[in-house]
């Protein structure tokens, strides 16, 4: 038996344990909730996922449960192979540095811990060697698509409508799909006017979209259009064959100087008498939801989406450089991040199977999966697609 005294110093000792490990762990806790004990981490960001990655509750995940702070720059896609990817390139960390010494090889630049690009075609790019005027790379040490979105085609009821009868889509259950694309490209090449197919509208068949020069959306779509011209093969005489088509389906566009953004906004906003059909991703339509609400209500039993079979997917893919741009990319496969993805933003995320919850985002029209997928054009296929949309050679 122990003696009274003793047997009180041994409680009075466990209490002061307790309370000195609750006070390092309320330290702790409220250290992370004021950004410090984070482990900060670099990235070189692509396009068209700026305001998920800027997102409170994105970040405020990324800080209590893995202690992380994300710091991304902003990267145009073939800047990421062209340019040294360290931060003086971009004006930041050490912008002292002349731009001659400036490399991933140079340990006074500062080097990021991954690359978060908005084309899979750039991370599979970025995994081999540097062409002679390409800058020297990272070594990849994980390569993961972790958000996507497909193309598809935004419309409104009586085009649709219209369109069904033509037997150029089909509605399936409650989600439309354009099963004979290539009827709707024979109408555009052949001329058809929207008054051929029975509708009061103005003008000529045609697929407002941005311009696949200049802009990384018009280039997947018009690499979605080459896949269906030749039925999916990379051959180069079929892909010579489908050029003149493809050039045709461009010049008959018209003016295409705007960004997805604006694209989307005006076709929106101005309706179907100037935006019978648009070309763009599935996201848009929940970021604007999100974005304007009442917009939205005003016109959702008019709008149709539109999903093409095949049709092709914008996977933006982490490329982890460091063991920190590991741990960025495993927080992808957090549940709540997951849904505030696919909820807020529209990303069908990579670690879900290829299946999303489509009652999470409460909108009509939207498919579970992508059962009419095709693979991604070759970067020297889509190098020579733009090349013969700006040349014609």
């Amino acid at each position: 038996m122990l003696k009274e005294g003793k047997k009180e110093k041994i409680i009075g000792a466990a209490i002061l344990l307790v309370v000195i490990v609750l006070i390092i762990l309320v330290k702790g806790f409220v250290d992370t909730k004021n950004g410090k004990n984070l482990t900060v981490i670099y990235g070189a960001v692509g396009g068209g996922k700026e305001d998920f990655l800027a997102d409170e509750e994105f970040n405020r995940i990324l800080k209590e449960k893995y202690h992380i702070k994300f710091i991304g720059d902003s990267w145009g896609n073939s800047s990421t192979v062209k340019k040294p990817l360290v931060r003086e390139s971009v004006h930041y960390g050490n912008t002292s540095l002349p731009e001659s010494s400036l490399s991933v090889n140079n340990n006074n630049c500062s080097k990021y811990d991954l690359l978060f690009t908005s084309d899979e075609r750039y991370l599979n790019y970025y995994r081999g060697e540097p062409k002679e005027d390409e800058a020297d790379r990272y070594r990849v040490l994980k390569g993961s698509l972790t958000l996507n979105t497909p193309i598809v085609f935004y419309s409104w009821d009586t085009v649709v409508d219209a369109l069904v009868k033509e037997g150029i889509v089909t509605l399936r259950g409650d989600v439309y799909y354009i099963t004979d694309p290539m009827k709707l490209i024979d109408y555009i090449l052949e001329d058809k006017s929207w008054k051929d197919i029975g509708l009061d509208l103005f003008g000529k068949m045609n697929i407002a979209s941005v311009d696949p020069v200049s802009s990384s959306p018009g280039a997947t779509y018009y690499g979605l259009l080459l896949t269906i011209l030749t039925n999916g093969s990379e051959d180069s005489a079929a892909i010579e064959e489908a050029l003149p088509k493809l050039k045709r389906l461009y010049d008959k566009s018209g003016y295409m100087g705007v960004t997805p953004a604006d694209l989307f906004e005006k076709f929106m906003k101005i309706g179907q008498g100037t935006y019978p059909l648009i070309v763009d991703y599935e996201k848009s339509l929940m970021e604007f939801r999100n974005r304007d609400k009442n917009g939205y209500e005003n016109v959702k039993d008019h709008l149709r989406i539109l999903y093409s079979e095949p049709t092709v997917t914008n996977s933006h893919c982490i490329a982890t450089f460091t063991e920190n741009g590991n741990k960025f990319m495993d927080a992808f496969e957090d549940k709540d991040i997951q849904e505030l993805a696919w909820k807020n933003y529209g990303f069908r995320v990579g670690g879900s199977g290829g299946v999303s919850d489509v009652k999470v985002v409460d909108m009509p029209g939207i498919p579970s999966s992508i059962s009419s997928g095709a693979k991604g054009l070759k970067m020297d296929t889509y190098n020579r697609l733009i090349e013969y949309l700006d040349k014609g050679v």
